[in-house]
């Protein structure tokens, strides 16, 4: 540490030398500042909240100033917000419209008395209008800034006043009081009569007085919390996660029917992979109080979904008979494993995510280097496979009904669409047709929706039960939700992007091919995995915890006049696009297990209560994300409030708890969505076939 001091001192010392050496007789305006954002402990540790964390330099060299006390001149105290008023009056510039700051004592040494008088006048009224804002125009008495610049300033008076009550009028009787005295100073200047030190003295005291005053004033405006809205809302918070963690204790305990004192013990979960998935929430509950973990907090979700791959791949191996050889067409679920771990690395891979380590090499870099011919066949090789495995993911059930046909005619003109924008727009993405765009959007909600509200009446098939029946449809929809996000990203989303795009969706098909019956993973397990890889591609798509990595340009795709709401959904969208379409796989997720389990034993006697189907085969896909999302929120909340005094609570802390409450938003609409599609779609189902049993009743009779 000593000889790295020792270089600065010499860097600063042949900067200072030569500002010397360059500077002109009659003009001696340089000025060298050297200032540092945060201190350090002895033990190194900074951005912490203690007094040598927080204590900083700030250094001014060149201010011609006669120091006569060295002591006193290096041991001045003054605040960050301090800086700019300072430079703003020495180089005669405006103020900063909100800056709650003062003038560093000393800085004006150099000046004349009517220039220190005027830089303090100028300061003074910046933090006057800042008070204007928040309090009552009737205790100023008639005076304001503007006033004073047209000279018709009432109620001032011209005597000094003992400065007395509330905080509020002593601030105004502080500022009368100096601008009395700078009057009184200025018209004995005027009139040539004898202007003593004495007034230019007082003059200087009433001031600084009312600015330190105002200042610490405003800097607790500024930072006031109210504790009592701050406990109700952390009250509501904790009761909300209670809640939601009690109601997924009480279906964990009526769907696996273990007894309640087993299931609120952790004994039962001690030797499988629900430790791991449970301990995840705990892992980022701990990092949440570190602010390099959270700029990269990119690293625990790749760590987590790579670590339950490799769970699963473990637990497969065990499974497998390798006596007979390995069969690709038998053991599936190895080559899904395999998958999950290929397209993984690859995500993981595309973007170096972060804050500290962005300029790293990745694929995306290298993409973007070779040339952008690379990146356009990467788009349209991925659009390409998009739309093939999303077409043949709505097949896969068999189903050859026309409405089936009709949802699949409009995916694949919109993936024609965006095929043709990827060929002719890709160089340059803000030249896209604005008219195209909107085709692309009204066939996309056209085929979704269109699928979600026709399929359930037209799959009914009496050869099959109701969760097979059910399942099917359920299956559909999930795919024309998933397809139809996916093709609206590829849309969306930076050329760059469509391979990250691609591996996601290879990643879902490969995770509803693992839901077979004779999985020996319980749902829950699978569902909250779904919601970690969801998170962990948020990342590999470029995003970060700093708002600097927001795409913006892509929010204006096939908007032709600026519209503030349509763009902040858009780029919402965008941001959101992996946790979103992982949300949106759960239909499909349901679907495929209830496909797989129709002829189970415990689905059969079921089979005719709505509600208990309901209950069983939505509330985990319902509770699991909730769960999970309240926790987060919940303790990144508490650890915003404990760290309301870090130095990075501004730069760190508050853009994370905006993505934490984005991510929120993100988790209600996904659950939403999930939730009225199996709802609308069981109760469709149901309809048909009570309807159906009455007819064949009625033909018996």
């Amino acid at each position: 540490m000593a000889s790295k001091l020792k270089e600065m001192d010499d860097v600063v010392r042949t900067m200072h030398l030569r500002a010397i050496m360059d500077r002109s007789d009659d003009k001696e305006q340089t000025l060298l500042i050297i200032v540092s954002d945060h201190g350090m402990t002895e033990s190194g540790n900074h951005g912490g909240s203690s007094y040598e964390e927080t204590d900083s330099l700030m250094l001014f060299i060149g201010l011609s100033s006669n120091i006569s006390d060295y002591a006193a001149a290096t041991n001045n105290v003054a605040f960050q917000v301090d800086l700019a008023p300072t430079l703003a009056l020495l180089f005669g510039v405006p103020i900063p419209k909100n800056n709650v700051g003062v003038l560093v004592p000393g800085t004006l040494n150099s000046l004349r008395d009517y220039e220190q008088l005027r830089a303090l006048e100028l300061n003074s009224w910046q933090l006057l209008r800042l008070m204007q804002a928040q309090l009552p125009s009737s205790l100023f008495g008639g005076f304001s800034c503007n006033c004073f610049l047209d000279g018709t300033c009432e109620g001032l008076g011209s005597d000094i006043s003992e400065c007395s009550g509330d905080k509020e009028k002593q601030l105004i009787c502080l500022f009368r009081n100096a601008a009395v005295l700078h009057g009184i100073w200025k018209s004995k200047k005027l009139s040539e009569s004898s202007s003593s030190m004495e007034d230019f003295s007082r003059s200087l005291d009433a001031y600084n007085a009312f600015l330190k005053t105002a200042s610490e004033w405003l800097a607790s405006k500024t930072t006031e919390k109210p504790v009592l809205l701050l406990g109700l809302g952390i009250s509501a918070m904790l009761l909300s996660c209670f809640v939601c963690v009690s109601l997924f204790l009480s279906l964990f305990k009526e769907v696996y029917h273990e007894p309640k004192d087993r299931v609120y013990s952790l004994s039962y979960l001690l030797n499988s992979e629900e430790v791991f998935i449970l301990a995840v929430p705990l892992l980022f509950v701990i990092s949440m109080g570190s602010s390099s973990m959270v700029e990269e907090e990119h690293y625990i979700w790749h760590f987590t979904v790579a670590t339950f791959y490799l769970l699963l791949l473990f637990k497969t191996a065990k499974s497998l008979n390798f006596s007979k050889g390995i069969n690709i067409f038998r053991d599936y679920k190895l080559g899904s494993i395999f998958s999950l771990l290929i397209s993984g690395r690859l995500l993981r891979g595309w973007h170096q995510g972060g804050v500290n380590w962005t300029y790293l090499p990745d694929i995306s870099k290298w993409l973007e280097q070779v040339g952008s011919g690379y990146v356009k066949w990467i788009q349209l090789i991925s659009s390409f496979l998009v739309i093939g495995l999303g077409l043949i993911t709505l097949f896969r059930t068999g189903s050859k009904r026309k409405s089936v046909c009709v949802v699949a005619f409009g995916f694949s003109t919109c993936g024609f669409l965006i095929l043709l924008h990827a060929w002719r727009y890709q160089d340059d993405m803000f030249e896209v047709s604005t008219v195209t765009a909107k085709l692309i959007y009204l066939l996309l909600s056209i085929s979704a929706i269109g699928a979600a509200l026709a399929l359930p009446w037209s799959m009914i098939n009496k050869d099959k039960s109701f969760l097979a029946e059910a399942g099917d449809c359920l299956y559909l929809i999930g795919s024309a939700y998933v397809l139809s996000w996916c093709l609206l990203q590829l849309l969306l989303q930076q050329p760059i992007n469509s391979g990250p795009i691609l591996l996601l969706l290879i990643q879902i098909l490969a995770i509803s091919g693992l839901s077979s019956k004779d999985s020996q993973i319980n749902e829950w397990v699978e569902i909250a995995a779904l919601y970690y890889m969801g998170m962990a591609g948020h990342f590999a798509l470029g995003n970060s915890n700093t708002l600097a990595t927001i795409d913006v340009a892509g929010a204006f795709i096939g908007i032709s006049s600026h519209s503030t709401i349509l763009s902040g959904i858009l780029m919402f969208m965008i941001t959101y696009a992996s946790p979103i379409l992982f949300l949106l796989s759960l239909v499909m997720y349901i679907g495929a297990y209830l496909r797989n389990h129709s002829h189970s034993t415990r689905s059969a006697h079921r089979d005719t209560n709505l509600g208990e189907v309901l209950k069983l085969k939505l509330g985990f896909p319902c509770l699991v994300p909730l769960c999970i999302n309240s926790i987060l929120l919940t303790a990144y909340t508490v650890v915003l409030l404990l760290m309301r005094n870090h130095l990075f609570v501004w730069s760190v802390f508050s853009p994370k708890y905006l993505y934490v409450c984005a991510t929120t938003l993100g988790t209600y609409i996904g659950v939403f969505v999930v939730a009225v599609t199996v709802t609308y779609t069981f109760s469709v189902t149901c309809l048909l076939r009570s309807n159906t049993r009455t007819r064949q009743d009625t033909t018996i009779m």
